[in-house]
């Protein structure tokens, strides 16, 4: 995630390891050539962003006609599509950490968590104001003129531009005003259950112009086309990057060949540990939050955590399926550990099947019904904390096999820390 509620601990220097002139460079290595992983991993980029602009394409035109007519049941199939969305898009996040191109334009489509006050009406309970945020009840929906600081703000029409220029308003970073959770919270509305059972209920009324509820119907409508349209245009922007002359194909595939296998391995380790064993998951665990839950108003959580595995060892052994069907393969860091260094490959291996296996019994838990992943991270339910400490403790499990196979290449890389998993004295549990 682009914000670290509690901070992120100094970055892990792993993998390093001295090499003598004896030693064979990776790009000499035995197995597949290094540039053919290389250009694998950029055309699977391509192919997994690709994926991503194509869901969010059907979401929007989903949300036309849910816009044309709102009720339950066009209610429910824009829900649905943002769900669909998000699997390609989880499955990305392995290509964010160690490309800073990708990293630039995260923030415009996965910034989590958000003060929802920024974009339209909240209870009671949120509360009228923030030490932090000056700005969390401003309700760009409900007002027409915008008070930002000593600056009015022209309201009058939602549109792109707008809300674009309310992304972190006063530099604050739980003011998230697009990307999926924006589109995500005017669908669903606030989670006001705690971690009991129930995501947001916003009603399909709030959105009919002929019997709106909770006002400016015409306004949010507004803002949930201009919110989808900027989602599709950005993740297209995602996608380019590994084009035949974009950013991240063109760095990776014309610069050293070490920096491009380092590029690829960071992915794995960061988002393996400090991100999603760390900031995601380990933090709300500790807090008991439910607040620090991904898709907190669509407990969709554990679909986001569970695709975002499938998209690391997707990565690690170059195989895509495609929404489509097409199947996507290729050289990939696997084969390439798998021929320079078998036992670590093959501790990757079994790491990433212990971790989609702990995915998969927080997946079935939720989709059961018998827990959403706010319930299990309730302070008064052991059972599904156990569920969620399993997650984390396979994931940094996962990010220490990586590690392995990096020292085992003769490579170094820095990942992403977590005060949760490296500092848990340092959170605040009250």
């Amino acid at each position: 995630m682009k914000k670290t509620l509690m901070g992120m601990a100094a970055a892990l220097t792993i993998g390093t390891l001295e090499m003598s002139a004896a030693l064979v460079s990776p790009a000499q290595a035995a197995g597949p050539k290094a540039a053919d992983v290389i250009t694998h991993y950029a055309d699977m980029g391509y192919a997994m962003y690709g994926d991503a602009v194509t869901t969010a394409q059907a979401l929007d035109k989903v949300i036309d006609a849910f816009l044309a007519d709102p009720n339950d049941k066009t209610l429910a199939a824009a829900r649905d599509a943002w769900k669909a969305a998000r699997v390609p898009y989880m499955q990305t996040e392995a290509f964010r950490f160690g490309n800073p191109e990708i990293d630039d334009l995260e923030g415009n489509v996965n910034s989590w968590p958000l003060d929802e006050g920024l974009i339209d009406y909240v209870a009671d309970s949120y509360g009228q104001s923030s030490d932090s945020n000056p700005y969390y009840r401003l309700n760009i929906i409900a007002n027409k003129e915008l008070q930002l600081g000593k600056d009015k703000v022209d309201a009058s029409v939602i549109d792109k531009k707008l809300i674009q220029s309310m992304e972190e308003v006063g530099n604050v970073e739980t003011n998230v005003a697009i990307g999926y959770h924006a589109v995500e919270f005017l669908l669903w509305g606030q989670d006001l259950n705690g971690t009991g059972p129930g995501a947001g209920n916003r009603p399909a009324t709030d959105y009919d112009q002929k019997n709106c509820t909770h006002g400016n119907c015409d306004r949010r409508a507004a803002y949930l086309k201009a919110a989808t349209d900027l989602l599709v245009e950005d993740l297209a922007a995602m996608r380019d990057l590994f084009a035949a002359d974009g950013a991240v194909r063109k760095r990776l595939t014309t610069g050293k060949t070490d920096d491009a296998l380092v590029s690829m391995f960071t992915g794995l380790g960061s988002l393996s540990y400090g991100e999603l064993a760390g900031e995601r998951t380990k933090l709300g665990l500790m807090l008991h939050d439910p607040e620090q839950e991904h898709d907190c108003f669509s407990d969709n959580t554990h679909n986001s955590d569970y695709y975002d595995q499938q998209g690391m060892v997707d990565i690690y052994n170059g195989t895509y399926t495609k929404v489509d069907g097409t199947k996507v393969k290729g050289a990939s860091l696997h084969d390439y550990v798998k021929a320079n260094a078998g036992d670590a490959d093959k501790r990757v291996l079994a790491a990433m099947k212990d971790t989609t296996g702990a995915m998969t019994v927080l997946k079935k838990t939720a989709d059961s019904g018998k827990w959403a992943y706010d319930q299990m991270i309730g302070a008064d339910n052991p059972e599904g904390n156990k569920i969620v400490q399993h997650v984390v403790d396979t994931l940094v499990a996962q990010a220490h096999a990586v590690e392995a196979a990096v020292t085992a290449v003769h490579l170094t890389i820095k990942v992403e820390g977590s005060d949760s998993l490296d500092n848990p004295s340092a959170v605040k549990t009250n």
